[in-house]
């Protein structure tokens, strides 16, 4: 009689967990197919970047990418809103309105997206690309160069967020192999050739560097460049000295380093740079506002090395503590 009661409670057991398997599989199937909106940035996203970059007021710094008097594109931080579907905000930050020219007029930086742009919608897959479909606006560019700064400033502007690795651009929800002027936007994109100084054919290798650009000495802003170099692969040492010598002459370009200051070497130990310079017998390094414009040239320019976490600036042999700077302009 007993053996029959162990069983039949057995067996009672058994059906109950059975009935909570099949409710909890039921729960998780009606959950997994609840339909994402198009404009909703995938869930990734507010997991990896919302506990770093929003503020208390609800505000989120976000890197957009705006063109100066010269043709440079040059990255801004800017406080937006946070709202579900960030990155299409952003995008929608960058379009040209009368609201953003007077917003940006005393940095004399101007949009890149046309005029009456839609963004009918941005899809970010787990793959991390990020399909993003404008409106037949988006093609009112007059040359191929505009054409170019607007295709990187949004590439560049959309991979600013962690979980975007390439971009897809749609018009009016087709793909397209060209844009009027003749850009390419087939495939997918990724970051590549910013401000290209120079032929990439030119080099065997690429760096990129930040020098510093101005507006009517109003306002000076930090411009990322992409120089052709002859080594074999671009690295650490290569990208400092070209950063050293200088921008080119008709750049139209400036640099922080005084042409006395010599670079040393540099040197990487456990994720810190150490960088060597030596001053020269008139150096304007003397103010502590001109040393600090010199190690964010330095920090910027390293940071494009994932195997660096912080700088060191060894000058005339007195350390000076980095660290790699977060954001190469803010406005």
């Amino acid at each position: 009689m007993i053996n029959r009661r162990i069983m039949i409670f057995g067996l009672i057991g058994l059906m109950v967990l059975s009935l909570f398997t099949l409710g909890k599989n039921l729960v998780t199937k009606d959950i997994s197919e609840i339909p994402e909106e198009m404009e909703i940035v995938s869930s990734n996203e507010t997991d990896e970047i919302q506990p770093e970059i929003v503020e208390e007021d609800g505000m989120r710094k976000t890197v957009m990418y705006f063109e100066d008097d010269d043709g440079y594109l040059v990255p801004v931080m800017r406080r937006i809103p946070w709202e579900e579907g960030i990155a299409k905000v952003a995008i929608n930050n960058m379009v040209d309105t009368p609201e953003l020219r007077e917003a940006l007029n005393a940095t004399s930086l101007s949009p890149i997206i046309p005029a009456g742009t839609k963004i009918n919608g941005i899809t970010i897959d787990d793959s991390g690309v990020c399909k993003v479909d404008f409106s037949s606006e988006i093609q009112n560019k007059e040359s191929k160069e505009d054409e170019e700064n607007l295709i990187k400033g949004v590439v560049y502007t959309l991979t600013e967020f962690s979980n975007v690795k390439s971009v897809k651009i749609l018009v009016n929800g087709s793909e397209m192999d060209t844009l009027k002027n003749g850009t390419s936007i087939a495939g997918t994109l990724t970051r590549e050739n910013i401000n290209l100084l120079g032929k990439i054919e030119d080099g065997r290798s690429k760096v990129l560097v930040y020098f510093k650009g101005s507006a009517d000495d109003n306002f000076e802003y930090f411009v990322p460049v992409t120089i052709p170099t002859m080594a074999p692969l671009a690295n650490v040492y290569t990208a400092l000295d070209i950063l050293f010598e200088g921008p080119p002459a008709d750049s139209g370009l400036a640099s922080d380093i005084p042409r006395d200051v010599d670079f040393q070497g540099v040197e990487i130990k456990e994720g810190i740079a150490y960088v060597d310079i030596n001053l020269g017998g008139e150096s304007l390094l003397t103010k502590e506002t001109t040393i600090n414009d010199v190690i964010k040239n330095i920090g910027l320019t390293l940071g494009q090395f994932e195997e660096i976490n912080s700088v060191e600036v060894l000058v005339d042999g007195e350390i000076i503590n980095s660290t790699i700077p977060v954001f190469a302009n803010e406005y």
